[in-house]
């Protein structure tokens, strides 16, 4: 517990004056006697006042006080409390693979409706981005909590060449930092470095990436680079790899993309760079595995259009929580006022003035 104004601790030293304002009238007061009749009298009225019922009243008084001294220091405390302000970033893989028809009509449909029924069925409140990756990553929708552009964004998704996992991720963060400005942006001059540390669970953001890819990293910056960038800031990464194993179904996106490429390299509305090359049919779990559990997300398999319902169904949003610093003064002044009228009541009641 932090306190915004600790210089009003020092009010503290007017207790232990309190304390000795209270012992010299004691001591005064027994210096006036009063003379009975029999001293049968005043042994009796003396065993008949405890000590508790003498200095209880005083005792919740002074603790009064106290909690009033610390009401002025402004304590606040950090807590983790669920936020509709957090993030979802999607991204999805639209490289030449995903045409693939073991999962009909082919993967990337399949992925655009298992997307679409993500947003559609969202509850949450939270904001939704959308970045779609092949040769290299671009953000296609900003966060928004609007239906509309969402649905857009991920209908248009069109094939191209080549998969950039580590891409896909840095331009997630960047997404991220553009709407919460305690998330730094990515770096792609920065070095590998050692596996970092996973934050504590009160040090993460309340934003998420959600991964889903069908095949391995063959463009771009290294993935578990990209990872631990996620990690630095905080960023949790969930994986989904999406795709049947030792695939040999064909590829149906299209007759004008399968003969004549027409996108040039390119997709979902810009042209790509990469270039020729094939690619690889067969999913990198263990890369994806490594990237999930660097950042403290997840990885799923999917190896139907239902089960990638499911996963989505499954993404752990309820984690998503943010840490907001909130004053309790207030709690400390009402339990003073407490304390204080419960000593006046215990002193009416047991020192009446009459």
């Amino acid at each position: 517990m932090n306190m915004l104004w600790p210089g009003a601790l020092i009010l503290f030293v007017l207790l232990p004056l309190i304390v000795g304002v209270y012992i010299w009238i004691l001591r005064r007061r027994r210096r006036f006697a009063v003379r009975y009749s029999s001293l049968s009298l005043v042994r009796e009225a003396a065993a008949s006042q405890s000590w508790l019922r003498k200095h209880l009243p005083f005792l919740l008084f002074l603790s009064a006080l106290a909690s009033l001294v610390l009401a002025l220091s402004r304590p606040v405390a950090t807590i983790m409390v669920p936020s509709d302000r957090a993030t979802i970033i999607l991204a999805i893989d639209v490289s030449r693979s995903m045409c693939s028809t073991d999962i009909p009509p082919n993967r990337l449909q399949a992925a655009k409706e298992a997307a679409l029924k993500f947003v559609r069925n969202d509850q949450s409140g939270r904001q939704i981005g959308i970045v779609a990756f092949a040769g290299f990553a671009e953000l296609i929708q900003p966060p928004t909590k609007e239906l509309g552009p969402l649905e857009d964004a991920i209908s248009n998704l069109t094939p191209a060449r080549r998969t950039a996992i580590g891409s896909a991720i840095l331009r997630s963060i960047d997404a991220i930092a553009e709407v919460d400005e305690r998330v730094a942006p990515s770096d792609i001059s920065a070095a590998p470095q050692a596996p970092q540390p996973q934050l504590p669970e009160e040090e993460l953001v309340p934003h998420i990436i959600v991964l889903l890819t069908d095949g391995s990293s063959n463009a771009g910056p290294f993935p578990l680079t990209a990872a631990e960038q996620a990690v630095e800031r905080g960023i949790r990464v969930y994986t989904i790899g999406f795709g049947t194993t030792n695939n040999t179904s064909p590829m149906d996106c299209g007759d004008p993309f399968q003969e004549f490429d027409q996108f040039g390299g390119g997709g979902f509305g810009s042209p790509f760079g990469g270039g020729g090359g094939g690619f690889r049919r067969e999913i990198d779990e263990e890369t994806l595995r490594q990237v999930a559990d660097l950042t403290g997300g997840a990885y799923y398999m999917a190896t139907s259009a239902d089960e990638l319902q499911n996963v989505f169904q499954s993404l752990p949003t309820y984690l998503i929580a943010t840490r907001e610093t909130i004053e309790i003064s207030v709690f400390f002044t009402a339990f003073a006022a407490l304390l204080a009228v419960f000593a006046l009541l215990l002193s009416f009641r047991w020192h009446p003035l009459t």
